[in-house]
């Protein structure tokens, strides 16, 4: 018998674990093999939406440890899920642990790990924005450097995994996990009432043009200037075009801080609550365009046919440009007009990069099940 333990903390996770989870479980079944895959949540994001939700939309099994570290500095977050998550290592001493992205939780549950030599196998290895003023950066470099088993959604991530002289044998080019759950719920996703509720449907039963708006990113929230200059230009863009906005928790609280509602107010905007998985797809397949600082976003955006335009100076992911829908214009008000302007005047069609096809889970089942055997 082989034991996994497979680790979530933050919503993208959710959507990254859930497929492989079921694959293994098909793979094993098929082969005759009897495998027990563990599943440990950190807590990292604990809001219904942001968790609980996803797990009953997703067919995500119930955690069978919740860590609930909550929020936090990194540092302490990260000690944290460490300090919890080396218990349930002693415990149940697994075969191997699977992490995903690119959160705290993902390289605190690595190092775990690795030093009880267990081997850690890392889903969306390579990706670099070269920003190592990203958190998020950092926690990618550290994991792909102890990782066992690296599984790359875009073909560029092998090439900075092997310049930063991870072992070639290590990497396995599988395809994006993200987009499996993609593929498999966007029906589902279409016939969810959100559009109804938030009066987006006319008297014709046609859906209202809107743009889709997410922010987070510590560099556009975290300080009063590049927020400030943020809204505005927003504001002046919803007045083209109606702007719907989920708004995350710490962005709501640093508008709030910064006595920056009367930007919101002065625009056409729609602030709404974070959403659970199938409505915020819903919302995101019928945008006209999305002005967004996420990552996992600007590859939804490209398969779904949207025009994405990231409000961030770089991108890991590279292919939801060269391939896909993703515009990078930074936070420079000009620059986002500019390419707001001529976002809305293309046509864009659905895209798929090579392995983008529903099977990444499938390919990362059965090497990871062929190496343990």
């Amino acid at each position: 018998m082989s034991k996994i333990i497979h680790v979530v903390g933050a919503r993208p996770n959710f959507m990254k674990i859930a497929p492989v989870i079921e694959a293994i479980n098909a793979s094993a079944a098929r082969k005759g093999r009897s495998v027990t895959q563990i599943l440990v949540h950190t807590g990292q994001h604990y809001t219904p939406e942001m968790s609980s939700l996803m797990f009953e939309q997703l067919g995500l099994p119930t955690p069978d440890y919740n860590l609930d570290v909550g929020s936090g500095g990194h540092g302490q977050q990260t000690g944290r899920i460490m300090e919890a998550f080396e218990q349930v290592l002693l415990k149940e001493q697994p075969d191997l642990v699977v992490v995903v992205g690119d959160v705290n939780s993902t390289i605190a549950c690595a190092l775990d790990a690795k030093k009880m030599n267990i081997p850690v196998a890392h889903i969306e290895a390579g990706l670099r924005s070269f920003d190592r003023e990203m958190p998020e950066e950092i926690n990618r470099i550290l994991t792909d450097a102890i990782s066992d088993y690296l599984f790359t959604t875009e073909e560029s991530a092998r090439m900075n995994l092997v310049g930063e002289g991870i072992d070639g044998g290590k990497i396995f080019f599988v395809g994006n996990t993200m987009i499996d759950t993609l593929l498999k719920h966007k029906d589902a996703a279409k016939s969810r009432p959100i559009l109804k509720q938030l009066n987006l449907i006319d008297g014709n039963h046609n859906t209202q043009a809107y743009g889709l708006v997410t922010l987070h990113r510590p560099s556009n929230v975290d300080k009063v200037e590049p927020l400030k200059e943020l809204l505005s230009c927003l504001a002046e863009l919803s007045k083209d075009l109606p702007l719907v906005m989920p708004i995350h928790p710490r962005t709501k609280a640093n508008i709030e801080k910064f006595n920056l509602m009367h930007l919101i107010e002065s625009g056409n905007f729609l602030l709404i609550e974070p959403q659970g998985y199938l409505d915020f797809i819903c919302l995101l397949s019928n945008a006209k365009l999305i002005l967004s600082d996420s990552g996992g976003i600007q590859e939804e955006a490209t398969v779904l046919g949207v025009p994405c335009l990231t409000l961030r100076e770089n991108t890991e992911r590279p292919i939801t440009i060269s391939e896909g829908t993703n515009t990078l214009v930074g936070n420079n008000p000009n620059a986002i007009v500019k390419a707001f302007n001529s976002a809305l005047t293309k046509d864009f069609s659905e895209k798929r990069p090579k392995y983008w096809d529903g099977s990444a889970a499938q390919r990362i089942a059965e090497i990871l099940l062929t190496h343990l055997a």
